[in-house]
């Protein structure tokens, strides 16, 4: 295990990983739950992050209230799927899923494989490509755009909108500010309302012009009569654009940094493609884009025998836990031969990522043709990678590739 961890340390260095993302440096808390000097209780283990994601009545993903208690605008959080529970969230869940299908994600393959090499036809005969800047950030966002049936040509609109929202969380979420700053924890968990309305225009339109798109179902989805309020499909849409496409985005990042600090299994995912899935997995589990979730005690409980009460913020360790030695054999050494990999890349219970199957889709394909296009594909040396400063995600803000 020594080695393991000095090998995860001099890769943490290579890349310039936060200190705080302590699992990326190889190292173990002391208690895997803690509580630090502002009351939140950090969950850092596997058993007890699944004891956290699976206890509806003591956990509750209502975070915004929480925080901003009745301040909170009701057509922010109403069907937001990231803020509800039960019975709210399973009955939201069953009419967006009857939109948002399966079969509807796969059938995107050809066009997702089409964007990709149109992005990547942009840098070819160069001898270096900017990775974020060139692929996985507007990829994702020209699928999910036109998945809804918005315009991808507004992308650099999602983009102030979404860098806007990632510097109020930097704000709200630092380990150093006082608690009792006055933040706007709705400017930071939720969508600026510039892309609320933004959404919310084009989700009327389409009950007046329906069209072959993601946002017509949303809107016409119906179960035992009842159908998705006007919020709820303007919040929906608001997570697929924003979430979706970062969440995407930084797996994507996060897979290739993986596969260059491992030139070996690089190899062998270019002269076989059917482990690129396997890849995948395991850059979600070795270096999770999600590094902590949120959730607000509603009811006195105890995780590994520390108390928890009603109002209580707990920050759910799913990168951490997935370093979990007790669960995890060798948790520090990239390995996609891992014969089960239980990660918690995209959560677990009721509020797994509904977006799974497309990220999964979406980083598959690309890796795939980056592959295939580049045989030199490497990170530069000179250049280290910078990571989104988000105490929460560790995602790519820049990564320089040299392609020759």
């Amino acid at each position: 295990m020594h080695s393991d961890t000095a090998a995860a340390r001099a890769l943490a260095d290579r890349w310039g990983v936060n200190p705080a993302f302590f699992w990326m440096w190889g190292r173990a808390p002391a208690h895997p739950v803690e509580v630090d000097d502002y009351g939140i209780c950090h969950v850092h283990g596997y058993p007890e992050v699944l004891q956290v994601l699976g206890d509806h009545t003591s956990f509750s993903n209502d975070v915004i209230g929480l925080m901003a208690g009745d301040t909170v605008d009701p057509e922010l959080t109403e069907g937001a799927l990231l803020q509800t529970d039960p019975p709210e969230h399973t009955k939201l869940r069953r009419i967006i899923s009857k939109a948002f299908t399966p079969r509807m994600v796969a059938a995107l393959e050809p066009r997702i494989a089409e964007v990709t090499h149109e992005l990547l036809d942009a840098v070819a005969g160069q001898d270096r490509m900017e990775m974020v800047d060139d692929l996985t950030y507007p990829m994702p966002v020209i699928v999910i755009s036109e998945l809804l049936g918005v315009p991808h040509s507004d992308r650099e609109l999602f983009k102030k909108w979404v860098d806007r929202m990632a510097s109020s969380a930097v704000a709200l979420t630092s380990g150093d500010r006082n608690p009792e700053d006055d933040l706007d924890p709705q400017a930071a968990v939720r969508a600026v309302p510039e892309l609320l309305d933004y959404l919310r225009a084009h989700a009327a339109e389409r009950r007046v012009t329906p069209r072959e798109d993601l946002l017509t179902k949303l809107v016409e989805a119906e179960i035992d009569g009842e159908r998705l309020s006007e919020s709820a499909v303007v919040n929906f849409a608001n997570e697929l654009l924003v979430v979706g496409h970062a969440t995407t985005s930084a797996l994507l990042g996060n897979a290739l940094l993986c596969l260059d600090a491992h030139p070996e299994t690089m190899a062998r995912a270019r002269a076989d493609r059917s482990l690129v899935p396997a890849v995948i997995e395991e850059s979600l589990r070795y270096m999770s884009p999600i590094a902590v979730a949120y959730k607000a005690t509603v009811a006195p409980t105890e995780i590994a025998g520390v108390r928890v009460h009603p109002g209580q913020m707990v920050a759910v360790g799913l990168a951490a836990a997935n370093r979990d030695e007790r669960q995890f054999d060798h948790p520090h050494v990239f390995d996609p031969d891992r014969p089960t990999n239980p990660h918690l890349g995209f959560g677990r219970g009721i509020h797994f990522c509904l977006g799974a199957p497309l990220a999964r889709l979406e980083g598959r394909i690309a890796v795939e043709i980056l592959l295939e296009r580049f045989p030199k594909l490497r990170a530069d040396p000179d250049a280290r990678p910078e990571f989104l400063p988000l105490p929460h995600v560790i995602a790519t803000s820049k990564l320089p590739l040299l392609t020759a």
